[in-house]
């Protein structure tokens, strides 16, 4: 409770506009009015919220005030709720949730046509909904269902491998036509490599006519999704500014053209991890496109066509093209030549083995200045030495990723960068380095560089390093200024330029 007391004092005393000694001494949290209580409420998770209820009535009425559950998860295997039965839920969503609900995540269990009539019927306002199918063996009977939720404006959709959707997406394409976002979740990420049988579990031909509003769409790691299906939504979504295709390994580019002609919209591509032909790629009308943001990393693209794509582009400021074996020094020379550098301001070359340090530092010293991530990890030649130099030209980014996880040769003096990091990126907001902690070099004067990346990058949110000695030492640096969540490990958190990508926010899914 003391710390309780503390939070309130403060909170209080920012709220009135002091910083009085008298305030902090002389308040509890017994004493704060309801809508602080609420405020400071808001910043707890649902599972906290509910074990504060049990403090006192106050406490559990302002628990269950419903603003403080606009945004709902009952997955407990993704820290959501856990809910016991289907009659609570229906209780939930009466009495707790309401007009205010706005976003809600339902697990198998849960999707019923009953759970999905009460919250059409009571949640009028609710806008954004995820629908996790992915661990279902059965579905409920949605023969009976005449209601859905129809303000609907970003969908999600984890998929079963073995599961067929379409008596459940029957019954709701006439109130989905209002989405602009649409996410499906494929099993990417389950899948092994002696796969027995794929199984087209959803009819995309049939939803893109459901949905002809949508600005983005996002198929993710499934297994099924091929070019046709690209096509398919090209064919109907004119208003279409963001497509994401990652890893879904059937996609080869055979209807790039097509899309580029009808998508006159279309800003983001991102296609990382499929198997793109490089003949089908040059096809496109690239010099006709209004793309802004292109990801092809880890596809298998050669020079040729890398050159002739990237000549082509008038306007793209975010590439990410790592894992590319036909990406080297001439490409990036006859980029710049091109001219088509200059939008330029996120750059992810991760594991390019095949760039040289002279080409980079050629690329960088023109460029650097512009560019708001900078990713070159997983390249081995690229040590310390080379980042002291491209450093001072990054002066404007706010993300970067330097390292590999390969063990070298060669020692990393981290405190030398730390202080090199400080004093040339005051904006960096999200740092990685991923070298092996047996390759990092530190002094006992490392506290004083940590001292002083801490105080000069003050925007820094997120700091990524490999679990062990100097993990464990900046992490308490950070701590004893209480910047608890900065630092983390390369276990639970990768750091990504996508960030910066304009419909990111659009493309989270959970």
């Amino acid at each position: 409770m003391d710390n309780w007391n503390v939070l309130a004092a403060q909170t209080t005393a920012q709220a009135i506009g002091r910083d009085d000694t008298a305030v902090k001494t002389r308040l509890t949290i017994e004493k704060l009015p309801d809508k602080v209580l609420l405020h400071i409420f808001s910043y707890l998770s649902h599972r906290e919220i509910c074990r504060l209820a049990r403090i006192c009535r106050r406490w559990r009425q302002i628990a269950y005030d419903t603003r403080l559950w606009k945004n709902v998860s009952l997955r407990p295997e993704v820290s959501g709720l856990h809910v016991g039965s289907l009659e609570m839920l229906l209780q939930l969503i009466s009495v707790r949730f309401g007009p205010t609900l706005r976003y809600i995540e339902l697990p198998i269990e849960l999707i019923t046509h009953t759970v999905l009539h009460e919250l059409s019927g009571k949640c009028p306002n609710l806008t954004h909904m995820l629908l996790d199918f992915s661990t279902a063996m059965q579905l409920h009977d949605f023969s009976e269902m005449q209601t859905f939720p129809t303000k609907l404006r970003y969908m999600c959709i984890c998929l079963s491998e073995v599961i067929f959707m379409e008596g459940f997406m029957r019954k709701i394409y006439n109130f989905i036509n209002g989405l602009e976002v649409l996410h499906l979740i494929g099993s990417y990420e389950k899948c092994e490599e002696d796969e027995e049988e794929i199984y087209e579990v959803i009819n995309v031909h049939k939803l893109k006519s459901a949905t002809p509003n949508l600005r983005v769409i996002n198929l993710y790691g499934i297994n099924f999704i091929d070019d046709s299906h690209i096509d398919a939504f090209s064919s109907n979504c004119i208003q279409l500014e963001c497509l994401a295709v990652n890893f879904c390994n059937k996609v080869t580019g055979s209807t790039l053209k097509t899309l580029i002609q009808r998508s006159k919209r279309l800003t983001c591509l991102l296609m990382n991890g499929t198997s793109l032909k490089s003949e089908f790629v040059m096809q496109a009308e690239w010099d006709k496109c209004a793309l802004q943001e292109l990801d092809i990393t880890a596809t298998d693209l050669s020079t040729e066509c890398l050159v002739d794509m990237l000549t082509r582009i008038p306007s793209l400021k975010f590439l990410s093209a790592g894992q590319i074996n036909g990406f080297n020094d001439s490409v990036l020379k006859l980029w710049m030549e091109s001219g088509n550098t200059r939008p330029l301001i996120s750059l992810d070359m991760d594991s390019s083995d095949n760039i040289t340090d002279e080409g980079l530092l050629k690329f960088l010293q023109r460029h650097g200045h512009q560019l708001c991530a900078c990713c070159l990890s997983g390249m081995p030649h690229i040590t310390d030495q080379l980042w002291m130099s491209i450093l001072p030209l990054l002066g404007n980014c706010k993300i970067i990723v330097m390292g590999t996880a390969e063990k070298l040769g060669v020692n990393i003096h981290v405190d030398q960068l730390m202080d090199t990091i400080a004093s040339n990126c005051g904006n960096l907001e999200r740092l990685e380095l991923r070298w092996d902690p047996d390759n990092l070099r530190f002094s006992d004067k490392s506290q004083k560089a940590i001292d002083i990346l801490r105080v000069k990058c003050l925007k820094l949110r997120c700091m990524v390093l490999s679990d062990g000695r100097y993990y464990e030492t900046v992490k308490a640096n950070f701590e004893r200024a209480d910047r608890i969540t900065v630092v983390r490990t390369t276990t639970c958190c990768r750091v990504s330029p996508y960030h910066l990508l304009r419909n990111y926010n659009d493309l989270i899914f959970n």
